[in-house]
């Protein structure tokens, strides 16, 4: 009898458990739009159903002519652990699973996310997020990720 299955799928089945019991990761990207809100609660369905945790990653940076906001006192890096506690709050209400966590980290979606790729399951994205000029750059996020991330890429669309 042959052996046909792939290195990937052996190394999916040796990868270590977590506390829990549940096997790899996947990333969400969330920023607050109704996209990523949308792409969270696709990315908690899809965690459940493959036994995985679950981790949503928001990003921040200081956007060009911040030097004013910064002056009074604004932080965007507080921003987004707000918008990313709002989302979380909003998906889950006060019963977070224990399989789901959060992470803010500084840098562009795109970069920020891919390197959060490697090493996980899946990547699971909005198609339209809160970045850019409208109609110029919307899913310019997702587009980088589906064509650079280390692992297989979701884009979730919003229902009209």
């Amino acid at each position: 009898m042959t052996d046909n299955s792939s290195s990937a799928d052996s190394a999916a089945v040796d990868a270590p458990k977590s506390d829990d019991g549940r096997h790899g990761r996947i990333v969400v990207g969330v920023d607050g739009s109704d996209s990523s809100i949308e792409a969270l609660r696709a990315a908690v369905r899809t965690a459940r159903a493959f036994g995985t945790s679950l981790e949503a990653v928001t990003t921040w940076t200081y956007p060009v002519g911040a030097e004013v906001a910064l002056l009074s006192g604004w932080s965007p890096e507080e921003d987004a652990h707000e918008i990313l506690e709002a989302v979380a709050e909003q998906v889950f209400g006060s019963d977070r699973p224990s399989w789901f966590s959060t992470k803010v980290k500084p840098g562009f979606a795109a970069r920020v996310l891919i390197e959060e790729s490697v090493g996980a399951e899946m990547l699971i994205l909005g198609s339209r997020g809160r970045g850019g000029f409208v109609g110029l750059l919307l899913g310019s996020v997702s587009t980088a990720c589906a064509q650079h991330a280390h692992c297989p890429v979701l884009i979730v669309r919003s229902a009209p």
